[in-house]
């Protein structure tokens, strides 16, 4: 932007306008031009609290000095090399992700979640002989090949077929259940019958997410793991979780899938590993690693193992374990639930409050006395009366009526920034009320 003057922002948008090929839905009205820990800022200097971290990843807020500093330092020395080459952060950073992950000690680190869950649908396949993957008909995993067959939630219209083999179950949500009465052991026991009945007895992977986060913060019922594990075991697939957003501390773990005490066959992580830069990883056991080598196991991409990001990495699990920033974002989370909580008690277009650690949702329902106002309509005026106001928080239409506000701030957020976010928050729905 070429400065806060008369017109500059309205010649931005005219810009943007002719060049800017959109890939998802309007763009959002405020140009930043800077940020600094739970903020952005616009060329006048009008601030907005982010409660989005980004795009769900820069979960140390941003321009963290200690990873500036990792950035600045490793673009002078090692930033990129050829593929086949491994050097000292790549190495450290795969054994940092070992030490947390007991089970899962080899690691190929990547750029994004798409590209690792890509890189671990293909590892099931090899690995299992079958071509066949299961997922949440709420899920986003990503937007290549393999993922994208594997994505339920939005995008699989307009583009041919997906991936042979695609199929998927509904997600357990106690505030919409599916039928009355049914308990969640029912419904997934319903699922794979159904899914026994549609397969061709070549079945791969399945692949979850702890927590749905674009699904409409969709938070697996304890149990719901293990379960679905042993599912998978009874059919020789493998269990892939998706922790692009959930890991790295979020949850108020180090991943989300330790509350259950299942550990995965694969573990994805991206987002949050790289907190804000673009790093993702797949991690595995040794056993189905030998597998891997042993059937010349290929996905040799450009940034395969970059040290750059990397040495970001090292440096984000070191801030995370050192500042006890997932004990924080559960102590804090529960914090902003309450103030969340009792949003909902004074308004009754909040139907559900849910999530867990920093990554919390409030699904919008219709207005009660007659439906006044649908649940989009409010969901929308709430969101926008929200960004003029300054805060930042976005909407995932997941096939709910209005939708959930996605709530999910960095890590390292204040109590004064949440107890702001809430009163912020607060007044744009006093004001759309």
């Amino acid at each position: 932007m070429e400065g806060p003057g008369p017109g500059a922002e309205a010649l931005f948008w005219e810009r943007a306008g002719r060049h800017m090929l959109r890939f998802g839905g309007r763009f959002v009205p405020f140009v930043p031009v800077r940020a600094q820990g739970s903020f952005v800022y616009d060329a006048s200097g009008r601030k907005m609290l982010d409660f989005t971290s980004g795009q769900m990843s820069a979960i140390l807020g941003h321009a963290h000095p200690e990873i500036a500093e990792v950035v600045g330092r490793a673009a002078c020395t090692l930033d990129h090399l050829f593929s086949s080459m491994l050097s000292p952060p790549v190495v450290d950073l795969a054994e940092a992700l070992a030490s947390h992950v007991p089970g899962l000690p080899k690691v190929l680190l990547l750029s994004t979640g798409g590209e690792a869950n890509e890189a671990a649908i293909k590892i099931a396949k090899l690995v299992t002989r079958g071509w066949e993957v299961v997922g949440f008909a709420q899920s986003w995993h990503g937007m290549t090949g393999g993922a994208a067959s594997a994505t339920y939630k939005a995008g699989r219209r307009g583009y041919g077929p997906p991936a042979v083999g695609s199929f998927a179950i509904p997600a357990p949500l106690s505030f919409r259940p599916r039928f009355s009465g049914v308990d969640w052991r029912a419904e997934l026991d319903d699922s794979f019958a159904l899914i026994d009945r549609q397969s061709s007895g070549n079945l791969a992977a399945f692949i979850a997410e702890p927590i749905l986060s674009s699904g409409g913060i969709i938070e697996l019922p304890e149990g719901y793991l293990a379960a679905l594990k042993q599912k998978c075991e009874e059919r020789g697939m493998l269990l892939i979780l998706d922790e692009a957003q959930t890991g790295l501390g979020r949850t108020g773990t180090m991943f989300a899938f330790e509350r259950d005490g299942v550990v995965p066959d694969l573990l994805v992580l991206s987002k949050t590993l790289g907190a804000g830069l673009p790093l993702a990883a797949v991690l595995t056991s040794r056993k189905i690693s030998d597998v891997c080598d042993a059937r010349d196991f290929l996905f040799y991409t450009t940034h395969a193992n970059d040290p750059l990001p990397a040495a970001v990495g090292c440096k984000v699990i070191e801030i995370v374990v050192r500042d006890g920033l997932a004990g924080r974002a559960r102590a804090i989370g529960a914090r902003l639930k309450e103030g969340l909580l009792a949003l909902k008690s004074e308004y009754p277009w909040i139907g559900d409050v849910r999530g867990r650690g920093l990554l919390l949702g409030l699904e919008f329902i219709d207005e009660p006395a007659g439906r006044r106002r649908s649940a989009a309509v409010l969901s929308d005026a709430v969101t926008e009366r929200a960004l003029a106001l300054g805060l930042s928080a976005n909407i995932v239409r997941a096939g709910f009526s209005g939708g959930v506000m996605r709530i999910a701030p960095p890590l390292t957020v204040s109590e004064d920034e949440i107890a702001l976010g809430l009163s912020l928050l607060g007044r744009a729905m006093r004001e759309v009320a």
